[in-house]
């Protein structure tokens, strides 16, 4: 859903709100209220007990099924959301809309790729992580890539406005192709047009299980050193990075509701279930590195913040 779509909805509504009067207005506002249960009534929502959420289509991440959120990152915020007594009522857009909707306040929250990071947190709200991300890779079948040196010339594609945008221009000679989906990254991986993908692991696995014509394969990059990083800031994002999700700086209460759910979905098992639902390895999924945790500490958590584990 672009922006534009987001204001005409906006729009209508207020001039639904103007049409029915003022009286009908205060007579209705303290009903609907009354009517939510007292936990999701203190939540900071745009509509009392409403979680309004922005994803894109990013299967097995995120879809949407009817009105039925669906994937890895759905499937978390549901069980989040049933114990909040929040229901959920989904928007479509892109990875763009997503974040302005989020900025702008015209949702409560997006998930689904999000990648934590620096300027990200300044213009919103990011929970605690439901998982890390592993540095993964598209390639085609038969071809290898381990390192960021061997990057350099190449052709390297991921999907507009994700955090390897940046990596990739800072790699010596390759050029970046950036696509509005992951579906562009691997029809130009399988067209030779390409030679890596960089996305996130589950949707490469999942292309590769959906689309086998397209020849590809998933391998996972060694990460950059502390040097190379030191030298060249813009290489973090080749290393495991932190997926959380993102809410308007308005809603401190739901980020902290949310937050807290997450880490006992973390102690009682329901992550691994998950991750494993979706075939991903919880060791790579639900064990931050030191590295992560400190990227947090001090900028939007507390200096002793610790990362959620298994």
């Amino acid at each position: 859903m672009s922006n534009s779509r987001f204001i005409r909805r906006w729009t209508t509504g207020l001039v639904g709100v103007l049409t029915t009067g003022l009286l009908a207005l205060t007579a209705c506002s303290g009903d609907d209220t009354a009517a939510v249960s007292g936990t999701a009534a203190n939540l900071d929502t745009i509509q009392p007990g409403v979680l309004k959420v922005a994803v894109q289509p990013y299967a097995p991440y995120t879809s949407v099924a009817g009105d039925k959120l669906t994937g890895l990152d759905s499937d978390i915020l549901n069980a989040v959301a049933e114990k909040l007594g929040l229901k959920i009522e989904p928007e479509v857009t892109d990875f763009a809309g997503m974040l302005a909707g989020v900025q702008s306040r015209w949702v409560d929250i997006t998930i689904g790729g999000v990648a934590w990071t620096a300027d990200r947190q300044k213009q919103g709200l990011f929970t605690d992580p439901p998982y890390y991300s592993p540095p993964a890779m598209a390639v085609r079948s038969g071809e290898s890539y381990k390192t960021i040196n061997d990057f350099r010339g190449l052709d390297l594609g991921t999907v507009e406005g994700y955090v390897w945008v940046k990596s990739i221009q800072a790699v010596p000679g390759a050029k970046l192709h950036a696509y509005p989906d992951g579906n562009g990254v691997f029809d130009d991986l399988s067209a030779g047009r390409i030679k890596v993908g960089f996305l996130d692991p589950l949707l490469i696995l999942a292309a590769q299980q959906q689309r086998p014509e397209l020849k590809i394969e998933t391998q996972y990059l060694t990460p950059p050193t502390d040097a190379e990083v030191k030298a060249q800031p813009a290489y973090e994002y080749f290393r495991p990075y932190m997926t959380s999700f993102y809410l308007p700086k308005q809603s401190p209460k739901l980020e902290q509701a949310i937050s807290a759910e997450i880490r006992k979905m973390y102690e009682n098992g329901e992550l691994t279930k998950l991750i494993e639902k979706y075939g991903g390895r919880p060791d790579e999924f639900l064990k931050p590195t030191e590295q992560l945790a400190a990227t947090r500490r001090g900028v939007d958590r507390p200096a002793d913040w610790q990362a959620p584990t298994t």
